[in-house]
């Protein structure tokens, strides 16, 4: 049972840490935090607090922040840290509450007080604050005496109960899973210890604590659910009352319950789960419940049969169904439910869930709702079967009710929705019905009737105020009843607080503070007020939601607290109401239904009149249902009465009812909280926590505290803390309120801000604080005054040292001058030289007076040496005499004390005789002197002696009867003593039992009485059902005719359905293939619809083209047979002219390069894209920091790209600048054409040709660019699909990453599995040597302590022998009597030797004896602890073996995945290789189109070279005006047509750029879904890792049930063992009293042999010898029983013996099989280290295939960076060839001589470029190989030290299980050690007891032989009288 105490205070250290806290009590204050909508606290910069106005300008770190002076708060003094009231903290602000919750919950101090509030935060986890320890803390103790707890205020209220008589009502709210249940539980465990009474209890009857929890699974299965928030949601409020008799006493206890939520049962959210008792019973533990639950309640394995329960989430994680089940179950047991009514209940629950399978088919043109299938194997058939009734009318009732219309009853069709609506609500009202009738049978069994209620404690658990996105019906009803709660609340809590200020003598004015909360509550409650519209429109049957909307408006519209709807969520809310908990907008969809709640009366009847189910009629019994034999004024009544009730009037009745029982009550309030959503223990989310403060009226009690004095003080605290302040004014007066005041003024204390009560000080909100300043500044200044001293102090000693040093330098300054000037003084040198002679001593003679006293001292050395060693020699002596003297006086102190005894008694005996020998000598002299006397009398009187002889003989005889008849009569009457005092004894036994007897009387009487109320209300019922059972059977003969008739069209109806059902299916199949070849079709003709239109636009642009080119044609046509005659003028400008062609030809060569050159660099980009995307798969395998370096070479990757798409937006810049240029030289060009256009008309035939030409050429290009759009397509496709299997290699890739990962962890783990099972074979050798060589050893003893037995047992024979002379000794010495007295003294003598030299001999042996024994003990716990290693050794050896197979069992799954893994691989490479052979042909077929290009620029250069030919021929032909001007218009034309294929070159290029741009956001988005693939991993191996972690806790906790299993059993074996050695000793103690006894008993026989040989010799002293006799019979008689026992016991021992050595030999039997087990696992074991190291083989290959794979990405990375560089050497050699064509337009005829050159010169330089990137690339690969052996080293020694640090935390894990096993051991070692203790000391006790029983025999045995001696004696004397009296007349 753990200390409580660190769960209850804050520890010192906490106390510490919260003094040393920086605290500013003028600027600390709080600021709200946006980012955690919590408060952090900061230090106020400016702005004033108290002025609502102000702007506050708050410092936090090094931010400041501005906020409203409303928004701050101030910071309460360190010394209210985590405290245990908030009432008392002196700021009373949000900040202060939430911050003292928080860090009191964070310091596991989840219970807080505020004011008579107890806060209760779920800590999520078990603490032991709820232990039988824990309730002793707060037992009998005040609320002020102990920490904040639960129990405080159970503790309160159960005491208020006793002393004030009056009822207690404790009222728990709070959130869903803010753990209001479980303290109701806590509360009631606390009422059950505290009040449970410790009498007698009847084995049979269960007790009432035992109901009280039992009831809890019942109504947890069918009041609970799973919701959002908390997986055991109590959806019901309950009011649990507990009664105590008047001495508190527990007496029963009842439950009323509150607002179950019934659309649950029908409708969850996805999240949520219906009740639990659904998913219960389809449990295969019902299987064992009565022959089947399952079959009995008709339902199937699956829980998606069932509509109604399937909704939401059907499992829940934290809920075993199948096991709360068996606690349902146990608990109806427990509770005395009959077997019948549980399966009713069962049933009937079974039925509610059947209900949602019922559907409903239109038939008919007026929609009415017919059921076709009803059959016993369906819904419908099920649901009447489970309701006890027949399916046709109970469906015939649902789709046509019945109504009343005047007199006639009339039937009324149903559509489907309504049909299915009244399932539902017959549904949801039988299950209702069944949970109240369980929470009455509860409150049957849980009321004791024998015992007399008192009062009760009663705990209201209910749902707290809620404010949800979407407030309904249910919300407003929750809320009214916790406005009602608070207005209760307030109205006590300030009775309470106002009671203390009028106890205190404040004066104060009375306010009922639930007055605040009155305007709500009126407007619920009044006459026209929500409830009663509700009630109105409930009862109007065409209201509608609308027109309640309205009405509630209409009538509430100008109330303050009646708002317009504010929520954000709902923006369909209609309504707002002002709560003490914030303004909250109300949905009224809905409400008047589920206020009706309808319920189907036709269907009701149904089940009245036709079920055969008792407890369904039982619960629709108040329902007036359809009665048809009813009279019509009853039946008007009954439906007044029952038919009427809403749920809102049914509601508001309990409300009313449970408000009056808490105003007769003393009410104490509870407050759960839930700190966080998602259930981590120590985690605070401040908005969830201020919310439900706020919600549950913490803040409005705080709010009112605030009103009054919040903080008080008990005066000697008040004087004790702040007489700092004024100790001459506390002082002034004994009178505590003048000593305050006084204090107070002189500190100037506004008396506002204060009250002074008889024992209290009062103060307001905040006042507090301005004293702790006051105080503060105080004790600072103190501290800095001590502070000042101690520091001038510690200064001050170093200012003397210093003060000192300069004294004495002014000394050593003054002698050092006076050396200076007198060293070169003669005299100075002389007194110098001689001063070290003056004094000195003779070396001889001190030598010599050395000497002579070492000779002295050594001489008493050596004298003290010589004395000590004789000493020691006589010491050693003395030791060796006095060893031998102890041990003589060790032998011979035996027979000192039989030596003392003897002389005891022989002085006594002589003392005795001596007084017996002068009285017998006294008698004589008198006898002697009568005898004289006599003589002469007798001469006188002869004759008449004969006379007197006769006489004197009678008289002696009748004095002998006499006697005999006195000892006879005194026998008989101690023999009727004895039975006087047996007969009392029988006596009191029977009184007991009659006491007995009649208490079981009594209470089986009050049995019987309340057993005769049961029958006599059982046979009413009786009489009832029998009633209805004669109806029921009328009805069953007509019902079973339907039924044939039913029967029949079942049959028919149920061949069509299943044909439908065939033909529905197939439908439905052909439906689904069709509507997905749809939707590929459309996908389909989608895809083609988009080329389409790409096709269509294409063809519409060369359309335009090929129409602006014939126009082009005609025109120059015709331009041509004009311009002719001109021919002669144009031949100055052909040479001109023919070289602006040859540049315009060249430009537009150009440009075509640079569209094919931007096709390369796209090309060079894809490549450098998947770079990036290989870039990125290979950082999300690396770790974090790899990832981050990786970012940034992405990011510069990035602006590479972004610097180069700069690059080509200058160049496009450049471009335009040059178009510019050129179009000014086209101007000029213009200008001298049109000087050229009169000699154009010559050109018109060659003009012809050349139109021709240029359509051919025209035509070509269309062709080529349409070859060019295909490829360009061709080339996505391919960039797509390659880009596919790029991601498809990188998932590859990680998962082989990962895999490799895995693989070395699990190695890792087998490793240290194989280390951990060496180690334990190699302990468990040793411990099995150890145990071997103990064994020897303990046979070794066990011979020995045979022997020593055996000797042991002859000595006892021989001491027995010697028992046997002696005593025939001692009979032949009584019967040779006196003349061998001497002889037997003398052999008396020798055998009392030889009786002390055996004794002597037995006590050496004994001692032998108990060296042996001590030496097996030790022996035997050796063993034992060997035992326990091996046991210990064995459980580790099959933990680990267990271990072993998990792991196995992980490999073999691993083992799967990567069989899966590599087969995806084989895939993958294989699609890689048809994607290369793809990406080969296309490789070739761009050959191919480069091949065509060549081709086609070869065509140009030959009609450039023709239209030259043609020129020439123009030349020759003539050189008129016209046909030069006919020739300069074609010039344009082709001027302009160039341009236009110039501008088009420039479009391509803009298209190019925007393809760059596509191809910049396809990245984007590949980047994007390669970080979602990263992230989906990620969470795949989290959740893999999270498996793997369960895996391994429930591998733990299997383990440690098995090391507690083996510990019991340990624990168990060593009890018995311990039992054993107990029984042995035992035994051997009862053989030795046994032979003792028998010793004494031989003894006891001869001394009754003696007595009777006497008493036959002495028949006159017949009757004293009697009287030893019969002493001697009961002490023998007594002895007896005592040997009978003694036997007993022995037996008892053997059979006991017997039992454990059959459990012993069972023992080793299990130990046998478990070895076999063992070596059957080991060889599994190797078997599977076999399959361990193949698969290691095999996966060393995946991974030099993954390498290789790693290889060739390396290559293909060197390859695009390859590229990379070829691009820039391109855009290189493009800016040179723009330099030069700038040199070509300024030197037109040695353009082509340059260009050439130019072309020469950028191969050699590309070539060179190429031979250097080779050698680059080299190098870097070797550098990258390099890089790749360093990270592998790198990752093998992170590994390794993985490992070690694994191994040393196993190692020490290990260490310190072993330890705590030691400790474990050592203590049961030392409880065994205390038991042998106490076992040890009975025996001393039961062997004392024995030594003074025999000791008390010897000394009755010494005073019979005395008795003997004396009448031995006195038999002499009377021979020697008879003698005398012989003698005399002779």
């Amino acid at each position: 049972d753990p200390d409580p105490t660190e769960f209850l205070l804050p520890s010192m250290d906490m106390k510490r840490a919260d003094q040393q806290k920086p605290y500013d009590p003028k600027k600390s204050v709080w600021i709200p935090d946006p980012k955690t909508s919590g408060y952090r606290e900061g230090l106020l910069e400016s702005g004033d607090i108290e002025d609502p106005a102000s702007k506050c300008v708050v410092a936090v770190g090094h931010e400041k922040f501005t906020h409203k002076a409303a928004e701050v708060g101030k910071v309460n003094p360190p010394k209210f840290e985590k405290c245990e009231d908030m009432v008392n903290l002196t700021f009373l602000n949000d900040a202060s509450v939430f911050w003292n919750l928080k860090t009191r919950y964070q310091a596991k101090l989840i219970h807080t007080y505020s004011g008579l509030f107890v806060v209760v935060v779920n800590p999520y986890k078990r603490y032991p604050l709820y232990t039988h320890r824990c309730s002793k803390i707060y037992l009998g103790k005040r609320r002020n005496e102990a920490p904040p707890h639960l129990w405080a205020i159970a503790e309160c209220a159960y005491r208020g109960m006793l002393q004030n008589t009056k009822n207690q009502a404790m009222l728990i709210t709070g959130e869903s899973g803010a753990g209001k249940t479980e303290n109701t539980k806590k509360v009631i465990t606390y009422l059950a210890m505290v009040a449970t009474t410790s009498g007698k209890k009847d084995t049979k009857k269960v007790s009432l604590e035992d109901q009280i929890v039992a009831t809890n699974p019942i109504l947890e299965s069918y009041g609970n659910a799973k919701t959002s928030r908390n997986d055991n949601s109590s959806r019901f409020g309950k009011f649990i009352r507990i009664h105590f008799t008047t001495s508190g006493k527990l007496a029963g206890c009842d439950i009323v319950s509150y607002l179950l939520e019934k659309s649950r049962i029908t409708e969850q959210q996805e999240v949520e789960r219906s009740y639990h008792i659904f998913y219960q019973l389809i449990q295969p533990y019902g299987d064992g419940i009565g022959g089947g639950l399952r079959e009995k309640c008709r339902l199937s394995t699956d829980i998606y049969d069932y509509q109604y329960v399937c909704q939401g989430k059907t499992t829940v994680a934290s809920i075993d169904d199948n096991e709360e089940l068996e606690y349902t179950e146990d608990a109806f047991n427990v509770l005395g439910f009959s077997e019948q009514e549980k399966f009713d209940c069962y049933m009937l629950t079974a039925g509610v869930m059947t209900f949602g399978g019922v559907e409903f088919k239109t038939k008919g043109r007026d929609d009415q709702a017919e059921c076709e299938a009803i059959g016993a194997d369906t819904f419908p058939g099920k649901a009447a079967a489970l309701m006890g009734v027949d399916a046709a009318p109970m469906i015939k009732a649902f789709c046509k009710p019945r109504i009343k219309v005047g007199t006639e009853w009339v039937t009324k069709g149903q559509t489907c929705e309504q049909a299915t609506n009244a399932v539902g609500g017959i549904a949801r009202a039988i299950f209702d019905r069944v949970f109240k009738w369980l929470i009455e049978k509860c409150n049957d069994t849980l009321i004791d009737a024998s015992l007399k209620k008192a009062n009760f404690c009663a705990v209201l658990d209910i749902a707290g105020f809620e404010i949800f996105e979407y407030n309904g019906f249910e919300q407003i009803s929750i809320n009214f009843v916790n406005e009602k709660l608070q207005q209760f609340f307030n109205h006590h809590m300030f009775v309470v607080e106002q009671e203390e200020y009028v106890k205190e003598g404040i004066d104060w004015v009375m306010v009922d503070f639930g007055m605040d909360l009155a305007a709500a509550i009126i407007m619920f409650e009044k006459p026209m007020g929500i409830w009663a519209i509700l009630e109105e429109e409930s009862l109007f049957p065409k209201a509608t939601d609308k027109s309640f909307e309205e009405k509630l408006k209409a009538s509430l519209g100008k109330l303050p607290v009646f708002l317009k709807p504010q929520s954000k969520t709902d923006k369909n809310a209609h309504f707002a109401i002002s709560h003490y908990a914030g303004i909250v907008s109300y949905n009224v969809t809905g409400w008047l239904e589920k206020n009706k709640d309808p319920v189907n009366d036709t269907v009701v009847e149904v089940f009245k009149s036709t079920s055969n189910v008792a407890l369904l009629v039982h619960l629709w019994r108040d329902h007036p249902g359809q009665p048809q034999t009813a009279p019509k004024e009853e039946g008007k009544k009954k439906k007044k009465g029952g038919g009427g009730k809403t749920v809102s009037s049914v509601y508001l009745v309990s409300l009313g009812e449970l408000m009056t029982t808490l105003y007769a009550c003393e009410p104490h309030f509870v407050r759960c909280l839930v700190p966080n959503t998602h259930k981590k223990p120590g985690d605070v989310e401040p908005p969830l926590i201020m919310h439900q403060l706020t919600c549950n009226g913490v803040l409005e009690g705080i709010r009112i505290c605030m009103r009054g004095f919040p903080n008080r003080m008990l005066y000697p605290d008040y004087k004790m803390r702040y007489a700092i302040l004024g100790a001459a004014e506390i002082a002034s007066s004994s009178d505590n309120k003048t000593a305050v005041y006084a204090l107070m003024d002189k500190i100037e204390f506004d008396r506002e801000r204060y009250r002074l009560g008889h024992t209290l000080v009062f103060f307001r909100a905040g006042a507090l604080a301005k004293l702790e300043e006051a105080r503060d500044e105080i004790v600072n200044k103190l501290i800095r005054f001590m502070q000042g001293q101690c520091y001038q102090r510690i200064r001050f000693q170093q200012y003397a040292k210093r003060r000192d040093q300069r004294e004495l330098i002014k000394v050593c300054q003054r002698q050092f001058r006076k050396f200076m000037g007198m060293r070169d003084w003669g005299w100075f040198v002389i007194i110098q030289k001689t001063r070290p002679l003056i004094g000195m001593p003779n070396p001889e003679e001190e030598l010599r007076q050395l000497e002579e006293k070492a000779k002295a001292t050594y001489g008493q050395y050596k004298d003290a040496l010589d004395v000590t060693a004789a000493l020691e020699g006589e010491l050693d002596g003395m030791r060796d005499n006095i060893a031998a003297l102890t041990k003589q006086l060790e032998s011979e102190q035996g027979n000192l004390k039989v030596y003392t005894e003897r002389q005891t008694k022989a002085a006594t005996m002589k003392a005795e005789c001596e007084m017996e020998l002068a009285k017998a000598q006294k008698v004589l002299a008198s006898e002697e002197a009568s005898r004289i006397e006599f003589a002469a009398e007798v001469k006188k009187h002869a004759g008449s002696i004969g006379v007197v002889k006769k006489d004197i003989e009678d008289i002696e005889l009748a004095i002998n009867k006499v006697e005999q008849e006195k000892t006879s009569r005194d026998h008989t009457i101690k023999t009727l003593n004895d039975e006087i005092a047996e007969q009392d004894e029988v006596i009191n036994k029977l009184n007991k039992e009659k006491k007995h007897i009649a208490e079981t009387q009594n209470k089986s009487n009050e049995d019987l009485i309340s057993a005769e109320e049961k029958v006599s209300h059982l046979n009413s019922i009786k009489g009832k059902l029998e009633s209805t059972l004669g109806e029921l059977e009328g009805g069953l003969d007509k019902e079973k005719r339907n039924r044939a008739n039913l029967e029949k069209e079942k049959r028919k109806i149920e061949g069509e359905l299943k044909m439908t059902q065939d033909l529905v299916s197939e439908l439905e199949r052909a439906k689904r293939e069709i509507e997905s070849t749809i939707t590929r079709k459309e996908q389909d003709i989608a895809n083609v619809s988009a080329k389409l239109d790409d096709e269509q636009s294409l063809v519409a642009k060369m359309q335009k083209n090929v129409k602006e080119c014939q126009g082009r044609v005609e025109e120059l046509e015709g331009e041509l047979e004009a311009e002719r005659q001109a021919r002669s003028k144009a031949e100055r400008q052909r040479s001109d002219l023919a070289r602006e062609i040859e540049q315009l030809g060249e430009r537009l060569d150009e440009a075509g390069g640079a569209t094919n050159a931007q096709i390369e660099l796209n090309k060079k980009r894809e490549a450098e894209v998947q770079k990036l995307r290989k870039d990125i798969e290979e950082t999300n395998v690396q770790q974090e920091s790899i990832m981050s370096n990786l970012r940034r070479k992405h990011q510069d990757a990035i602006q590479e790209m972004t610097e180069q798409i700069d690059q080509l937006q200058k160049m496009k810049s450049k471009i335009d600048k040059d178009k510019a240029h050129i179009i000014n030289e086209i101007n000029d060009a213009r200008a001298a054409v049109d000087e050229v256009n009169r000699a154009q008309a010559s050109v018109d035939k060659s003009n012809k040709n050349l139109g021709a030409n240029l359509a051919d050429i025209n035509k070509k290009i269309g062709t080529a660019n349409l070859t060019l759009g295909d490829f360009e397509a061709s080339k996505r496709k391919i960039a797509a699909e390659n880009a596919d299997l790029l991601r498809a290699a990188g998932d590859v890739n990680n998962n082989l990453n990962m895999l490799s990962k895995v693989k070395s962890s699990l190695a890792a783990q087998l490793e240290e599995a194989k280390s951990l099972a060496d180690n334990e074979a190699r302990e468990r050798s040793l411990l099995l040597g150890k145990f071997r060589n103990l064994e020897h050893e303990v046979d070794g003893a066990r011979s020995a302590l045979d022997e020593e037995s055996s000797s042991r047992d002859n000595i006892l024979r021989q001491v027995n022998k010697a028992e046997g002379d002696a005593s025939m000794w001692r009979a032949k010495y009584e019967s040779d009597a006196v003349a061998k007295a001497e002889e037997l003294e003398m052999a008396k003598m020798k055998l009392v030797a030889r009786l002390t030299e055996a004794e002597g001999t037995t006590q050496n042996l004994n001692a032998k004896l108990a060296q042996v024994e001590k030496a097996r003990s030790k022996m035997q716990a050796e063993l034992d602890e060997m035992v326990s290693n091996l046991d210990q050794a064995q459980v580790l050896n099959s933990a680990m073996e267990r271990k072993a197979k998990q792991f196995d069992k992980t490999i073999g799954e691993w083992k799967a995945k990567v069989d899966s893994l590599s087969y995806d691989l084989d895939c993958s490479q294989k699609e890689t290789r048809n994607a290369s052979s793809d990406l080969f042909k296309v490789k070739s077929a761009y050959e191919e189109t480069m091949l065509q290009l060549d081709e086609v620029r070869r065509e140009n250069k030959t009609l450039s070279n023709e239209i030259k030919d043609i020129m020439d021929q123009i030349s020759e032909g003539g050189r008129s005006i016209h046909e030069i001007d006919k020739i300069r218009k074609r010039l344009e034309a082709e001027k302009l047509e160039l341009q236009a294929a110039l501008e088009e070159a420039e479009a391509t290029l803009e298209q190019e750029e925007n393809k760059v741009l596509r191809t910049q956001l396809e990245l984007t988005q590949v980047r994007q879904e390669i970080e979602r693939r990263i992230a989906e991993k990620e969470e795949e191996f989290m959740s893999i890792r999270k498996n793997q972690s369960k895996a391994l806790d429930s591998m733990q906790s299997a383990l440690e049930t098995e090391t507690r299993g083996k510990a019991e059993a340990l624990r168990m074996k060593k009890k018995l063992e311990s039992d054993v050695m107990d029984l042995d000793l035992a035994l051997e103690a009862a053989n030795a009293g046994a032979l003792e006894t028998q010793s004494t008993i031989k003894k006891y026989q001869n001394q009754v042999r003696d007595a009777q040989v006497k008493v036959d010799e002495e028949s006159r002293m017949k009757g004293l010898a009697q009287d030893a006799k019969v002493n001697g019979e009961r002490k023998a008689a007594a002895m007896q029983n005592a040997l009978e026992e003694a036997r007993t016991m022995l037996e008892q021992a053997d059979r006991s013996r017997r039992s454990l050595e059959q459990e012993l030999a069972d023992s080793n039997e299990t130990l046998a099989d478990l070895t076999n087990q063992n070596q059957s696992i080991a060889g599994a074991k190797r078997k599977l280290e076999n399959e361990l190291s193949t698969l290691n083989a095999d996966l060393d290959e995946m991974c030099n295939e993954a390498k290789l794979s790693e290889e060739k990405a390396a290559r293909a990375m060197i390859d695009a960076a390859r590229l990379a560089d070829e691009l820039r050497c391109e855009q290189d050699t493009a800016m040179t060839l723009e330099k030069d064509r700038k040199l070509l337009e300024a030197q037109c005829k040695d353009a082509q001589t340059r260009a050439d050159e130019a072309e020469v010169s950028a191969l050699k330089g590309g070539k060179k470029a190429m031979m250097k990137m080779e050698t680059r690339i080299r190098e870097l690969e070797s550098e990258v190989d390099a890089e790749n052996r360093r990270l592998g080293d790198a990752s093998k020694n992170l590994r390794k030290a993985e490992r070690k640090v694994k191994e040393l935390t196993f190692a020490g894990d290990e260490d310190k299980k072993n330890h705590e096993r030691m400790q474990a051991l050592i203590d049961q070692l030392q409880g065994k050690v205390k038991s042998y203790k106490k076992q040890i000391e009975e025996a001393e006790e039961i062997a004392a007891l024995n030594l003074a029983k025999y000791r008390k025999v010897a000394g009755a045995l010494g005073d019979a032989e005395a008795a003997a001696d004396q009448n031995e004696q006195a038999l002499a004397r009377m021979r020697a009288r008879a003698r005398s009296a012989s003698l005399g007349p002779m």
